[in-house]
């Protein structure tokens, strides 16, 4: 199935707006339009609209007041075909309800203010990755909802509809990049990223994630045709402690014999104590602690590049606290 001249206008990119007029910003903040507020999937959802709002509280800190901030533009076509399929992004569009909410899976739930809201999610993270490789930002982070790291090339599933962080790093790399590396440290495995990237030597995707837990993947035996893959499954109940050993015994040493040119965040803050999609038991300071970790090799390995994605974290309060211990990090870049 080929997409019909309707659905490329719906589906078209905006005009990004042009970034701060300066040689550089240690950290750009990109969020979606008060309109994306409009993707609801009604009573009783986790991934809903409080969400977003307890973001915009955790980046309006005046710790953050100096970043640079811009209102995210909808993907373009082109993006989003890099990593999905023509007749499943045509399915959304044609399923976009006018009123009301579709279910069109068990967690996947659409609104009408849906399909606006995920060209947006998607649209900021390939704003931010050319912000980030073309030197206007060292760093970005990305107020992505809905999320997107469950996405297949062909299927939503797990409150994601298009995969931000695949888009962004392919992106990346028809852009110039020669090697990108996807860190994930959300309490869920992100299937649709290792799926989409499971024979990219030019990608590295590397995940922390509670196991046994929804998907289901990441098993450590999952290495990728090219071993470029590094699953790292935490158990039930583990804390800081064990996350923080399993990024620094399994996924830096990987990371540094990859050697990336960017790296892409799927920042998710599901493993917080209090997250009931979860059972981990992190806290704000363990994620601070990551992200320093990260921002320290990025500015020994790829001149500081990260492009950061929001992906989970379920209860707003936690969420919020959690978004700007990570982003706190990014904005001390220099």
């Amino acid at each position: 199935m080929t997409l019909t001249r309707r659905a490329a206008l719906i589906l078209g990119a905006l005009a990004p707006l042009p970034l701060r007029a300066q040689a550089r910003d240690d950290l750009l903040l990109i969020l979606p339009p008060e309109s994306a507020a409009a993707h609801d999937p009604g009573p009783g959802a986790f991934d809903r609209p409080k969400r977003l709002a307890a973001v915009r509280r955790a980046l309006a800190r005046p710790e953050l007041a100096t970043a640079a901030r811009i209102e995210a533009p909808k993907a373009s076509l082109d993006a989003l075909l890099a990593i999905h399929d023509p007749a499943y992004v045509e399915r959304l569009r044609v399923s976009a309800p006018r009123e009301g909410v579709l279910r069109l899976g068990p967690d996947v739930i659409m609104s009408p203010g849906t399909l606006d809201a995920a060209l947006h999610a998607a649209g900021g993270a390939v704003l931010a990755t050319d912000a980030v490789m073309q030197g206007r930002a060292k760093t970005a982070f990305v107020a992505t909802r809905p999320p997107g790291h469950h996405a297949l090339p062909d299927e939503a599933m797990g409150f994601c509809f298009f995969n931000n962080a695949a888009v962004a790093a392919r992106h990346a790399l028809a852009s110039g990049a020669e090697r990108v590396a996807i860190l994930d440290f959300d309490a869920h495995h992100g299937n649709g990223v290792q799926k989409s990237f499971w024979s990219e030597k030019r990608v590295f995707y590397a995940s922390t994630h509670q196991m046994p837990l929804y998907p289901g993947t990441g098993e450590i035996s999952e290495r990728g045709a090219h071993g470029n893959i590094v699953n790292a499954p935490l158990a039930k109940g583990d804390g800081g402690e064990a996350f923080a050993a399993a990024w620094r015994e399994r996924v830096f040493p990987a990371l540094e014999a990859f050697g990336p040119d960017l790296m892409v965040l799927c920042a998710g803050f599901d493993g917080h104590k209090h997250d009931p999609l979860a059972g981990l038991r992190l806290e704000p300071q363990d994620f601070r602690a990551l992200t320093l970790r990260l921002r320290d090799f990025a500015e020994r390995r790829c001149q500081g590049r990260i492009v950061s994605l929001l992906e989970g974290g379920y209860l707003p309060e936690d969420l919020e606290r959690s978004v700007a211990a990570h982003v706190a990090v990014l904005a001390e870049a220099g």
